[in-house]
């Protein structure tokens, strides 16, 4: 499963990842105007009527004798997705696991565990604030998806040169958390331009 999701981020079959990437962003830019009753509904139709008259198409094919009566979604219905016991609980596991890890950082950030930790995350929240002006959640969806399709690829092409981009923006960050640091601490040296920054001298 692992392999076919990462085959259609990277265009491996390029009409099979044409139709899902079409299919996601025309129906997010639905729900624009239509509610996702309304979408939902339409596009199971859409899809059942389509399914019956292939299968219709292929049934008569084989009654004149023009083709082998294979059933057309054979290789869909063949496919197993059922789960084992063990695999059920793995999965469960480690969702509560994950669920709780999450309760607890957020705790943590909320309740100021750590002074720093909680300050970037009052700017995260703060700059929220403003792409919630921006753009509702759809819209951020809709460039999500977007994004899973078209990122990837580009990296891969790309590569040297988004590593080295990537690489910079890291060390102006870094020199970023120092002075932070320094500032929440009660000051310090000043900031060093030299990527990742002069950190302090132990006393």
């Amino acid at each position: 499963m692992t392999s076919k999701v990462m085959d259609l981020i990277y265009w491996k079959d390029m009409e099979r990842t044409g139709m899902m990437f079409t299919g996601l962003v025309v129906g997010l830019l639905a729900l624009f105007q239509l509610s996702i009753i309304t979408v939902v509904s339409t596009l199971s139709l859409a899809i059942i009527c389509f399914t019956i008259s292939v299968r219709i198409y292929y049934k008569l094919l084989h009654v004149l004798q023009l083709g082998d009566g294979v059933h057309p979604f054979q290789s869909y219905l063949d496919l197993d997705i059922s789960l084992s016991g063990e695999e059920a609980q793995h999965y469960v596991q480690r969702a509560i696991v994950l669920s709780c890890s999450a309760a607890d950082t957020l705790r943590n950030l909320i309740f100021v565990g750590n002074l720093f930790n909680s300050l970037k995350f009052l700017l995260l929240m703060y700059l929220v604030t403003f792409l919630g002006n921006l753009c509702n959640g759809l819209t951020l969806l809709i460039i999500g998806v977007i994004a899973v399709f078209s990122v990837p690829l580009f990296y891969t092409r790309h590569q040297d040169k988004v590593d080295s981009c990537f690489v910079a923006v890291l060390a102006r960050i870094d020199n970023i958390k120092d002075f932070l640091h320094r500032l929440v601490q009660g000051g310090g040296p000043p900031l060093d331009p030299t990527p990742g920054g002069a950190k302090p001298k132990a006393h």
